[in-house]
Protein backbone atom coordinates (compact mmCIF):
# COMPACT_ATOMS: atom_id res chain seq x y z
CA UNK A 1 0.00 0.00 0.00
CA UNK A 2 1.00 3.65 -0.35
CA UNK A 3 2.13 5.66 2.64
CA UNK A 4 -1.00 7.78 2.18
CA UNK A 5 -3.15 4.64 2.50
CA UNK A 6 -1.59 3.73 5.83
CA UNK A 7 -2.09 7.28 7.17
CA UNK A 8 -5.74 7.21 6.09
CA UNK A 9 -6.36 3.74 7.48
CA UNK A 10 -4.98 4.76 10.86
CA UNK A 11 -7.41 7.68 10.94
CA UNK A 12 -10.30 5.39 10.05
CA UNK A 13 -9.12 2.97 12.72
CA UNK A 14 -9.38 5.80 15.25
CA UNK A 15 -13.00 6.46 14.23
CA UNK A 16 -12.54 9.42 11.90
CA UNK A 17 -15.38 9.77 9.39
CA UNK A 18 -14.96 13.18 7.76
CA UNK A 19 -12.24 15.12 5.97
CA UNK A 20 -12.48 18.62 4.53
CA UNK A 21 -10.18 20.60 2.28
CA UNK A 22 -9.08 21.80 -1.13
CA UNK A 23 -6.87 19.51 -3.23
CA UNK A 24 -3.55 20.39 -4.77
CA UNK A 25 -1.09 18.29 -6.69
CA UNK A 26 0.91 17.51 -3.56
CA UNK A 27 -2.06 15.95 -1.67
CA UNK A 28 -3.88 14.00 -4.38
CA UNK A 29 -2.66 10.67 -3.01
CA UNK A 30 -3.75 11.64 0.51
CA UNK A 31 -7.20 12.70 -0.68
CA UNK A 32 -7.63 9.47 -2.63
CA UNK A 33 -6.46 7.40 0.34
CA UNK A 34 -8.87 9.11 2.75
CA UNK A 35 -11.74 8.32 0.42
CA UNK A 36 -10.66 4.68 -0.02
CA UNK A 37 -10.31 4.26 3.74
CA UNK A 38 -13.93 5.30 4.30
CA UNK A 39 -13.57 8.97 5.28
CA UNK A 40 -15.99 11.19 3.40
CA UNK A 41 -13.97 13.93 1.71
CA UNK A 42 -15.77 17.26 1.35
CA UNK A 43 -14.55 19.92 -1.06
CA UNK A 44 -14.72 23.40 0.47
CA UNK A 45 -14.18 26.89 -0.92
CA UNK A 46 -11.50 27.93 1.58
CA UNK A 47 -9.31 25.99 3.99
CA UNK A 48 -10.39 28.20 6.89
CA UNK A 49 -14.03 27.24 6.32
CA UNK A 50 -13.02 23.60 5.95
CA UNK A 51 -11.56 23.58 9.45
CA UNK A 52 -14.75 25.00 10.93
CA UNK A 53 -16.84 22.47 9.02
CA UNK A 54 -14.64 19.78 10.53
CA UNK A 55 -15.30 21.14 14.01
CA UNK A 56 -19.05 21.27 13.37
CA UNK A 57 -18.97 17.65 12.21
CA UNK A 58 -16.99 16.69 15.33
CA UNK A 59 -19.68 18.17 17.58
CA UNK A 60 -22.42 16.45 15.60
CA UNK A 61 -20.68 13.08 15.82
CA UNK A 62 -19.92 13.54 19.51
CA UNK A 63 -23.62 14.07 20.19
CA UNK A 64 -24.16 10.61 18.66
CA UNK A 65 -21.48 8.95 20.79
CA UNK A 66 -18.51 9.06 18.39
CA UNK A 67 -15.36 10.53 19.93
CA UNK A 68 -12.77 10.71 17.16
CA UNK A 69 -10.61 13.31 15.42
CA UNK A 70 -11.70 15.12 12.28
CA UNK A 71 -9.43 15.92 9.36
CA UNK A 72 -8.46 19.04 7.41
CA UNK A 73 -6.41 18.59 4.23
CA UNK A 74 -4.36 21.37 2.62
CA UNK A 75 -1.76 21.55 -0.07
CA UNK A 76 1.59 23.23 0.46
CA UNK A 77 2.20 26.99 0.57
CA UNK A 78 -1.04 29.00 0.32
CA UNK A 79 -3.14 26.01 1.30
CA UNK A 80 -1.32 25.83 4.63
CA UNK A 81 -1.28 29.58 5.25
CA UNK A 82 -5.00 29.87 4.47
CA UNK A 83 -5.69 27.46 7.32
CA UNK A 84 -3.65 29.21 10.03
CA UNK A 85 -6.68 30.98 11.51
CA UNK A 86 -8.77 27.83 11.94
CA UNK A 87 -5.81 25.86 13.31
CA UNK A 88 -5.33 28.56 15.95
CA UNK A 89 -9.05 28.36 16.66
CA UNK A 90 -8.87 24.58 17.11
CA UNK A 91 -5.94 25.05 19.49
CA UNK A 92 -7.74 27.60 21.66
CA UNK A 93 -11.22 26.04 21.40
CA UNK A 94 -9.90 22.52 22.13
CA UNK A 95 -10.85 20.71 18.91
CA UNK A 96 -9.13 17.40 17.97
CA UNK A 97 -8.28 18.30 14.38
CA UNK A 98 -5.71 16.35 12.37
CA UNK A 99 -4.21 18.79 9.85
CA UNK A 100 -2.69 16.91 6.91
CA UNK A 101 -0.47 18.98 4.60
CA UNK A 102 1.51 18.07 1.53
CA UNK A 103 5.11 19.10 1.07
CA UNK A 104 7.96 18.53 -1.37
CA UNK A 105 10.67 16.07 -0.43
CA UNK A 106 13.56 17.36 1.66
CA UNK A 107 16.19 16.92 -1.05
CA UNK A 108 14.02 18.66 -3.63
CA UNK A 109 13.34 21.57 -1.26
CA UNK A 110 17.06 22.38 -1.20
CA UNK A 111 16.98 23.43 -4.86
CA UNK A 112 13.29 24.14 -5.55
CA UNK A 113 11.66 27.05 -3.72
CA UNK A 114 8.32 27.69 -5.45
CA UNK A 115 5.60 27.68 -2.72
CA UNK A 116 8.05 26.01 -0.33
CA UNK A 117 8.17 27.08 3.31
CA UNK A 118 8.70 25.44 6.68
CA UNK A 119 5.15 24.37 7.53
CA UNK A 120 6.17 22.98 10.89
CA UNK A 121 7.86 26.15 12.03
CA UNK A 122 4.83 28.17 10.98
CA UNK A 123 2.36 25.96 12.84
CA UNK A 124 4.20 24.85 15.99
CA UNK A 125 2.93 27.73 18.20
CA UNK A 126 -0.71 26.83 17.43
CA UNK A 127 -0.73 23.01 17.45
CA UNK A 128 -0.27 20.43 20.19
CA UNK A 129 2.35 18.68 18.05
CA UNK A 130 3.76 18.67 14.52
CA UNK A 131 5.13 15.60 12.72
CA UNK A 132 6.84 14.99 9.40
CA UNK A 133 5.94 11.63 7.89
CA UNK A 134 8.86 9.31 7.26
CA UNK A 135 9.00 5.83 5.68
CA UNK A 136 8.97 3.01 8.23
CA UNK A 137 7.51 5.11 11.04
CA UNK A 138 3.96 5.84 9.88
CA UNK A 139 2.19 3.54 12.38
CA UNK A 140 4.08 5.07 15.29
CA UNK A 141 3.62 8.63 14.03
CA UNK A 142 -0.14 8.26 13.53
CA UNK A 143 -0.61 6.66 16.95
CA UNK A 144 1.22 9.56 18.54
CA UNK A 145 -0.68 12.15 16.54
CA UNK A 146 -4.11 10.72 17.33
CA UNK A 147 -3.32 10.16 21.00
CA UNK A 148 -2.04 13.72 21.44
CA UNK A 149 -4.99 15.23 19.57
CA UNK A 150 -7.52 13.44 21.79
CA UNK A 151 -5.86 13.47 25.21
CA UNK A 152 -6.18 16.00 28.03
CA UNK A 153 -7.53 19.11 26.40
CA UNK A 154 -8.09 18.06 22.75
CA UNK A 155 -6.41 20.09 20.05
CA UNK A 156 -4.97 20.19 16.55
CA UNK A 157 -2.03 18.06 15.47
CA UNK A 158 -0.16 18.77 12.24
CA UNK A 159 1.25 16.09 9.94
CA UNK A 160 3.43 17.19 7.02
CA UNK A 161 3.53 14.47 4.35
CA UNK A 162 6.24 14.57 1.66
CA UNK A 163 5.04 13.58 -1.79
CA UNK A 164 7.35 10.56 -1.97
CA UNK A 165 6.01 9.22 1.35
CA UNK A 166 2.37 9.70 0.33
CA UNK A 167 2.74 8.21 -3.14
CA UNK A 168 5.46 5.64 -2.49
CA UNK A 169 4.95 2.05 -1.42
CA UNK A 170 5.12 1.52 2.33
CA UNK A 171 6.88 -1.48 3.81
CA UNK A 172 4.62 -1.20 6.87
CA UNK A 173 1.23 -2.78 7.37
CA UNK A 174 -1.47 -1.36 9.58
CA UNK A 175 -1.01 -2.25 13.24
CA UNK A 176 -3.26 -1.94 16.27
CA UNK A 177 -2.92 1.40 18.09
CA UNK A 178 -0.08 1.40 20.61
CA UNK A 179 -1.76 3.82 23.00
CA UNK A 180 -4.17 1.19 24.37
CA UNK A 181 -7.32 1.70 26.39
CA UNK A 182 -6.94 4.53 28.87
CA UNK A 183 -8.22 4.14 32.43
CA UNK A 184 -10.13 7.02 33.98
CA UNK A 185 -7.94 9.26 36.11
CA UNK A 186 -9.40 10.11 39.53
CA UNK A 187 -7.98 12.44 42.17
CA UNK A 188 -7.60 10.85 45.60
CA UNK A 189 -6.44 11.54 49.14
CA UNK A 190 -7.06 14.44 51.50
CA UNK A 191 -7.94 16.97 48.82
CA UNK A 192 -10.93 14.88 47.68
CA UNK A 193 -12.21 14.54 51.25
CA UNK A 194 -11.72 18.26 51.84
CA UNK A 195 -13.73 19.00 48.69
CA UNK A 196 -16.58 16.82 49.93
CA UNK A 197 -16.55 18.61 53.28
CA UNK A 198 -16.64 22.02 51.59
CA UNK A 199 -19.58 20.98 49.43
CA UNK A 200 -21.52 19.66 52.39
CA UNK A 201 -20.95 22.81 54.46
CA UNK A 202 -21.42 25.49 51.79
CA UNK A 203 -24.32 27.88 52.26
CA UNK A 204 -23.72 30.03 49.16
CA UNK A 205 -22.25 27.73 46.50
CA UNK A 206 -22.03 28.48 42.79
CA UNK A 207 -20.48 26.58 39.87
CA UNK A 208 -19.01 27.48 36.49
CA UNK A 209 -18.67 24.90 33.70
CA UNK A 210 -16.92 25.24 30.37
CA UNK A 211 -15.39 23.68 27.31
CA UNK A 212 -13.59 20.79 29.02
CA UNK A 213 -16.90 19.61 30.48
CA UNK A 214 -18.49 19.82 27.03
CA UNK A 215 -15.69 17.82 25.44
CA UNK A 216 -16.27 14.84 27.77
CA UNK A 217 -20.09 15.05 27.55
CA UNK A 218 -20.44 15.63 31.28
CA UNK A 219 -23.88 17.27 31.08
CA UNK A 220 -25.83 14.55 32.90
CA UNK A 221 -23.22 14.31 35.65
CA UNK A 222 -23.20 18.10 36.10
CA UNK A 223 -26.98 18.20 36.38
CA UNK A 224 -26.97 15.42 39.01
CA UNK A 225 -24.16 17.15 40.92
CA UNK A 226 -25.86 20.56 40.89
CA UNK A 227 -29.19 19.08 41.97
CA UNK A 228 -27.57 17.07 44.77
CA UNK A 229 -26.02 20.14 46.37
CA UNK A 230 -28.51 22.69 44.96
CA UNK A 231 -25.70 24.60 43.25
CA UNK A 232 -26.62 27.20 40.62
CA UNK A 233 -24.59 26.90 37.41
CA UNK A 234 -23.06 29.47 35.09
CA UNK A 235 -21.55 28.21 31.84
CA UNK A 236 -19.26 29.69 29.26
CA UNK A 237 -20.95 30.37 25.93
CA UNK A 238 -19.55 27.13 24.54
CA UNK A 239 -20.86 25.32 27.61
CA UNK A 240 -24.47 26.38 27.08
CA UNK A 241 -26.84 23.48 27.59
CA UNK A 242 -24.63 21.45 29.93
CA UNK A 243 -27.77 21.55 32.01
CA UNK A 244 -31.00 22.59 30.27
CA UNK A 245 -31.14 26.36 30.42
CA UNK A 246 -34.77 26.24 31.54
CA UNK A 247 -33.62 24.45 34.71
CA UNK A 248 -34.16 26.47 37.89
CA UNK A 249 -30.44 26.09 38.76
CA UNK A 250 -29.24 27.39 35.39
CA UNK A 251 -27.96 30.96 35.20
CA UNK A 252 -27.22 30.57 31.49
CA UNK A 253 -24.08 31.42 29.58
CA UNK A 254 -21.67 34.23 30.33
CA UNK A 255 -18.28 35.61 29.50
CA UNK A 256 -18.66 38.52 27.07
CA UNK A 257 -21.70 40.55 28.17
CA UNK A 258 -21.09 43.44 30.60
CA UNK A 259 -24.84 43.61 31.21
CA UNK A 260 -24.99 39.94 32.25
CA UNK A 261 -21.89 40.41 34.38
CA UNK A 262 -23.73 42.99 36.49
CA UNK A 263 -26.05 40.22 37.65
CA UNK A 264 -23.50 37.41 37.86
CA UNK A 265 -20.34 38.98 39.25
CA UNK A 266 -21.90 39.91 42.63
CA UNK A 267 -22.94 36.27 43.06
CA UNK A 268 -19.36 35.11 42.51
CA UNK A 269 -18.05 37.74 44.91
CA UNK A 270 -20.52 36.72 47.64
CA UNK A 271 -20.30 32.94 47.24
CA UNK A 272 -18.66 30.95 50.04
CA UNK A 273 -17.76 28.15 47.58
CA UNK A 274 -17.02 28.25 43.85
CA UNK A 275 -16.84 24.97 41.91
CA UNK A 276 -15.10 25.06 38.53
CA UNK A 277 -16.14 22.14 36.33
CA UNK A 278 -13.98 21.81 33.24
CA UNK A 279 -13.89 25.60 33.13
CA UNK A 280 -11.19 27.13 30.96
CA UNK A 281 -11.27 30.94 31.26
CA UNK A 282 -9.75 31.30 27.80
CA UNK A 283 -13.38 31.81 26.75
CA UNK A 284 -13.96 34.82 29.02
CA UNK A 285 -13.40 38.57 28.70
CA UNK A 286 -10.92 40.50 30.80
CA UNK A 287 -13.12 41.32 33.78
CA UNK A 288 -13.42 37.61 34.56
CA UNK A 289 -9.95 37.87 36.04
CA UNK A 290 -10.14 37.38 39.82
CA UNK A 291 -13.95 37.54 40.17
CA UNK A 292 -13.71 36.17 43.73
CA UNK A 293 -11.33 36.86 46.59
CA UNK A 294 -8.32 34.77 47.61
CA UNK A 295 -10.19 33.87 50.80
CA UNK A 296 -12.97 32.10 48.87
CA UNK A 297 -12.91 28.32 48.79
CA UNK A 298 -12.61 27.24 45.15
CA UNK A 299 -12.73 23.60 44.00
CA UNK A 300 -11.49 23.02 40.46
CA UNK A 301 -12.22 19.86 38.47
CA UNK A 302 -9.81 19.87 35.56
CA UNK A 303 -8.24 17.40 33.13
CA UNK A 304 -4.99 19.40 33.03
CA UNK A 305 -3.10 21.53 35.51
CA UNK A 306 -4.09 25.16 34.87
CA UNK A 307 -1.40 27.81 34.43
CA UNK A 308 -3.45 30.79 33.20
CA UNK A 309 -3.28 32.86 36.39
CA UNK A 310 -6.81 34.21 35.83
CA UNK A 311 -8.09 33.48 39.34
CA UNK A 312 -7.46 31.89 42.72
CA UNK A 313 -8.11 28.17 43.36
CA UNK A 314 -7.86 26.50 46.76
CA UNK A 315 -8.43 22.83 45.86
CA UNK A 316 -7.40 21.33 42.50
CA UNK A 317 -8.87 17.97 41.55
CA UNK A 318 -6.83 17.05 38.48
CA UNK A 319 -8.32 14.13 36.59
CA UNK A 320 -11.22 13.15 34.37
CA UNK A 321 -14.15 15.46 34.94
CA UNK A 322 -17.01 12.94 34.73
CA UNK A 323 -15.78 10.34 37.25
CA UNK A 324 -14.59 13.12 39.56
CA UNK A 325 -18.09 14.60 39.54
CA UNK A 326 -19.54 11.19 40.29
CA UNK A 327 -17.10 10.73 43.19
CA UNK A 328 -18.26 14.05 44.67
CA UNK A 329 -21.99 13.48 44.17
CA UNK A 330 -23.61 11.85 47.22
CA UNK A 331 -25.65 8.70 46.73
CA UNK A 332 -28.17 9.73 49.40
CA UNK A 333 -29.60 13.04 50.57
CA UNK A 334 -27.53 13.42 53.73
CA UNK A 335 -26.02 16.87 53.99
CA UNK A 336 -27.63 18.18 50.81
CA UNK A 337 -28.53 21.87 50.79
CA UNK A 338 -32.32 22.35 51.04
CA UNK A 339 -34.08 23.25 47.82
CA UNK A 340 -35.48 26.45 49.35
CA UNK A 341 -32.23 27.82 50.74
CA UNK A 342 -31.89 31.54 51.42
CA UNK A 343 -29.16 31.69 48.75
CA UNK A 344 -31.41 30.28 46.03
CA UNK A 345 -34.49 32.24 47.08
CA UNK A 346 -32.95 35.63 47.89
CA UNK A 347 -30.01 35.86 45.48
CA UNK A 348 -30.19 33.33 42.65
CA UNK A 349 -33.88 33.65 41.75
CA UNK A 350 -33.74 37.47 41.56
CA UNK A 351 -30.57 37.27 39.44
CA UNK A 352 -32.34 34.92 37.01
CA UNK A 353 -35.29 37.31 36.82
CA UNK A 354 -32.96 40.27 36.19
CA UNK A 355 -31.15 38.42 33.40
CA UNK A 356 -34.46 37.58 31.77
CA UNK A 357 -35.61 41.19 31.95
CA UNK A 358 -32.29 42.57 30.70
CA UNK A 359 -32.37 40.44 27.56
CA UNK A 360 -36.06 40.58 26.68
CA UNK A 361 -37.41 41.46 23.24
CA UNK A 362 -37.57 45.14 22.26
CA UNK A 363 -40.68 47.02 23.35
CA UNK A 364 -40.83 48.51 19.86
CA UNK A 365 -41.60 45.06 18.48
CA UNK A 366 -38.50 44.77 16.29
CA UNK A 367 -34.76 44.55 16.76
CA UNK A 368 -32.05 41.93 17.23
CA UNK A 369 -33.39 40.66 20.56
CA UNK A 370 -36.82 40.18 18.97
CA UNK A 371 -35.19 38.24 16.14
CA UNK A 372 -33.44 35.87 18.55
CA UNK A 373 -36.48 35.36 20.78
CA UNK A 374 -38.72 34.90 17.77
CA UNK A 375 -36.57 32.22 16.17
CA UNK A 376 -36.15 30.36 19.45
CA UNK A 377 -39.95 30.27 19.76
CA UNK A 378 -40.53 29.31 16.12
CA UNK A 379 -37.93 26.58 15.75
CA UNK A 380 -37.96 23.08 17.31
CA UNK A 381 -36.26 22.43 20.64
CA UNK A 382 -33.75 20.22 18.81
CA UNK A 383 -32.47 23.12 16.70
CA UNK A 384 -28.70 23.63 16.68
CA UNK A 385 -27.63 27.28 16.59
CA UNK A 386 -24.29 28.72 15.60
CA UNK A 387 -23.11 32.29 16.07
CA UNK A 388 -20.46 34.35 14.36
CA UNK A 389 -18.35 36.86 16.27
CA UNK A 390 -19.79 40.33 16.75
CA UNK A 391 -22.43 42.17 18.73
CA UNK A 392 -25.13 39.74 17.64
CA UNK A 393 -23.14 36.83 19.11
CA UNK A 394 -23.11 38.34 22.59
CA UNK A 395 -26.84 39.04 22.51
CA UNK A 396 -27.95 35.73 21.01
CA UNK A 397 -25.72 33.79 23.42
CA UNK A 398 -27.58 35.40 26.31
CA UNK A 399 -31.03 34.94 24.78
CA UNK A 400 -30.92 31.58 23.01
CA UNK A 401 -32.03 28.82 25.37
CA UNK A 402 -30.04 25.62 24.89
CA UNK A 403 -31.52 22.34 26.06
CA UNK A 404 -28.43 20.17 25.64
CA UNK A 405 -24.69 20.66 25.12
CA UNK A 406 -23.07 21.23 21.72
CA UNK A 407 -26.21 22.88 20.39
CA UNK A 408 -24.89 26.46 20.49
CA UNK A 409 -21.64 26.45 18.50
CA UNK A 410 -19.26 29.37 18.09
CA UNK A 411 -15.62 30.40 18.21
CA UNK A 412 -15.45 31.06 21.94
CA UNK A 413 -11.73 31.43 22.62
CA UNK A 414 -10.32 32.90 19.42
CA UNK A 415 -13.59 34.72 18.62
CA UNK A 416 -13.01 34.67 14.88
CA UNK A 417 -15.44 35.88 12.23
CA UNK A 418 -16.81 33.73 9.39
CA UNK A 419 -17.07 30.64 11.62
CA UNK A 420 -20.82 30.28 12.12
CA UNK A 421 -21.86 29.20 8.62
CA UNK A 422 -19.23 26.45 8.21
CA UNK A 423 -19.78 25.26 11.80
CA UNK A 424 -23.46 24.83 11.01
CA UNK A 425 -22.72 23.12 7.69
CA UNK A 426 -20.39 20.61 9.32
CA UNK A 427 -22.90 19.78 12.02
CA UNK A 428 -25.65 19.31 9.44
CA UNK A 429 -23.47 16.88 7.52
CA UNK A 430 -22.81 14.76 10.59
CA UNK A 431 -26.32 14.98 12.10
CA UNK A 432 -28.68 15.80 9.22
CA UNK A 433 -31.95 15.35 11.11
CA UNK A 434 -31.32 18.32 13.42
CA UNK A 435 -32.57 21.72 12.24
CA UNK A 436 -29.75 24.29 12.05
CA UNK A 437 -29.92 28.07 12.29
CA UNK A 438 -26.85 30.24 11.74
CA UNK A 439 -26.66 33.73 13.25
CA UNK A 440 -24.27 35.97 11.36
CA UNK A 441 -23.68 39.67 10.83
CA UNK A 442 -23.68 41.15 7.35
CA UNK A 443 -19.89 41.64 7.37
CA UNK A 444 -19.31 38.08 8.58
CA UNK A 445 -21.51 36.58 5.88
CA UNK A 446 -19.73 38.62 3.20
CA UNK A 447 -16.43 37.25 4.49
CA UNK A 448 -17.49 33.66 3.81
CA UNK A 449 -20.02 33.80 0.99
CA UNK A 450 -18.40 30.87 -0.81
CA UNK A 451 -19.73 28.55 1.89
CA UNK A 452 -23.23 29.06 0.48
CA UNK A 453 -22.11 27.05 -2.56
CA UNK A 454 -21.20 24.11 -0.30
CA UNK A 455 -24.60 24.45 1.36
CA UNK A 456 -26.38 24.59 -1.98
CA UNK A 457 -24.90 21.27 -3.05
CA UNK A 458 -26.10 19.58 0.15
CA UNK A 459 -29.78 20.21 -0.78
CA UNK A 460 -31.04 20.28 2.80
CA UNK A 461 -33.20 22.70 4.82
CA UNK A 462 -30.94 25.16 6.58
CA UNK A 463 -31.50 28.68 7.96
CA UNK A 464 -29.02 31.53 7.70
CA UNK A 465 -30.19 34.50 9.77
CA UNK A 466 -28.15 37.55 8.81
CA UNK A 467 -28.49 40.74 10.87
CA UNK A 468 -28.23 43.56 8.36
CA UNK A 469 -27.16 46.80 10.05
CA UNK A 470 -24.48 47.91 7.59
CA UNK A 471 -21.88 48.20 10.33
CA UNK A 472 -19.29 46.36 12.39
CA UNK A 473 -21.52 47.12 15.34
CA UNK A 474 -19.39 45.84 18.20
CA UNK A 475 -16.33 47.76 17.00
CA UNK A 476 -18.42 50.88 16.36
CA UNK A 477 -19.72 50.66 19.94
CA UNK A 478 -16.15 50.52 21.22
CA UNK A 479 -15.17 53.46 19.03
CA UNK A 480 -17.89 55.60 20.56
CA UNK A 481 -17.09 54.43 24.08
CA UNK A 482 -13.46 55.50 23.55
CA UNK A 483 -14.54 58.77 21.87
CA UNK A 484 -12.81 57.74 18.66
CA UNK A 485 -14.15 58.92 15.31
CA UNK A 486 -16.30 56.63 13.20
CA UNK A 487 -13.74 55.00 10.93
CA UNK A 488 -13.68 51.76 8.94
CA UNK A 489 -16.82 50.25 10.43
CA UNK A 490 -19.76 51.29 8.22
CA UNK A 491 -20.58 50.08 4.72
CA UNK A 492 -23.45 49.86 2.26
CA UNK A 493 -26.11 47.15 2.37
CA UNK A 494 -25.80 43.98 0.30
CA UNK A 495 -28.87 42.43 -1.30
CA UNK A 496 -28.59 39.14 0.56
CA UNK A 497 -31.89 37.66 -0.72
CA UNK A 498 -30.66 38.16 -4.28
CA UNK A 499 -27.34 36.53 -3.36
CA UNK A 500 -29.17 33.59 -1.83
CA UNK A 501 -31.13 33.12 -5.05
CA UNK A 502 -27.93 33.38 -7.10
CA UNK A 503 -26.33 30.64 -5.02
CA UNK A 504 -29.33 28.36 -5.48
CA UNK A 505 -31.06 29.00 -2.18
CA UNK A 506 -34.02 31.10 -1.11
CA UNK A 507 -33.71 34.58 0.33
CA UNK A 508 -36.13 37.04 1.86
CA UNK A 509 -36.00 40.42 3.56
CA UNK A 510 -37.53 40.36 7.06
CA UNK A 511 -38.66 43.48 8.90
CA UNK A 512 -41.17 42.27 11.50
CA UNK A 513 -41.60 39.49 14.05
CA UNK A 514 -44.63 37.85 12.43
CA UNK A 515 -42.90 37.50 9.05
CA UNK A 516 -39.78 36.16 10.75
CA UNK A 517 -41.62 33.25 12.38
CA UNK A 518 -43.57 32.50 9.21
CA UNK A 519 -40.45 32.44 7.05
CA UNK A 520 -38.51 30.33 9.58
CA UNK A 521 -41.16 27.63 9.59
CA UNK A 522 -41.34 27.66 5.79
CA UNK A 523 -37.55 27.31 5.62
CA UNK A 524 -37.71 23.97 7.44
CA UNK A 525 -39.78 22.54 4.57
CA UNK A 526 -37.40 23.47 1.73
CA UNK A 527 -34.75 21.23 0.21
CA UNK A 528 -32.31 24.13 0.11
CA UNK A 529 -30.99 26.84 2.39
CA UNK A 530 -32.92 29.98 3.33
CA UNK A 531 -31.37 33.37 4.06
CA UNK A 532 -33.46 35.47 6.42
CA UNK A 533 -32.06 38.98 5.94
CA UNK A 534 -33.26 40.82 9.05
CA UNK A 535 -32.88 44.58 8.67
CA UNK A 536 -32.10 46.41 11.91
CA UNK A 537 -30.86 49.90 12.78
CA UNK A 538 -27.15 50.64 12.80
CA UNK A 539 -27.26 51.29 16.54
CA UNK A 540 -29.71 48.53 17.36
CA UNK A 541 -27.36 46.98 19.94
CA UNK A 542 -26.95 50.12 22.04
CA UNK A 543 -27.67 49.31 25.69
CA UNK A 544 -28.35 45.65 24.97
CA UNK A 545 -24.95 44.06 25.57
Amino acid sequence: MRGADLIAQKLHQAGSQYAFGIPGGEVLALMDALNLAGLKFNLVKHENAGGFMAEGAWHGLARQGTDAPVVLLATLGPGVTNAVNVIANAFQDRVPLIFLTGCVDTAEAETYTHQVMDHQQLLRPIVKASFKAAPGALNAMMDKAISIAMSGQPGPVHIDVPISVAEGESAETQKSPNYGIRAAQLPFGDVLEQARDLLGAAQRPIAIAGVDAVNVDAGNEIEAFCEAYQIPLITSYKGKGLIPEGHRLSLGGAGLSPKADKSLMPLLADADLVVLIGYDPIEMRVNWRNPWSEETSVIELTPVLRSHGMHHVSHTLEGDVKPTLMALTPEDEAGIVPEESDWLRDRIAPAKDKLKADFCAEESGWGPATVFHGLREALPETTVATADSGAHRILVSQIWESHSPRTMLQSSALCTMACALPLGIGHKMAKPDDPVVVFVGDAGLEMGLGDLAVLRDMQVPFIVCVLVDESLSLIELKQRANQNPNLGVDFSATNFPALADAYGGHGVWVDDAESLKKEAKAALERDTFTVLACRIDRRAYDGKL
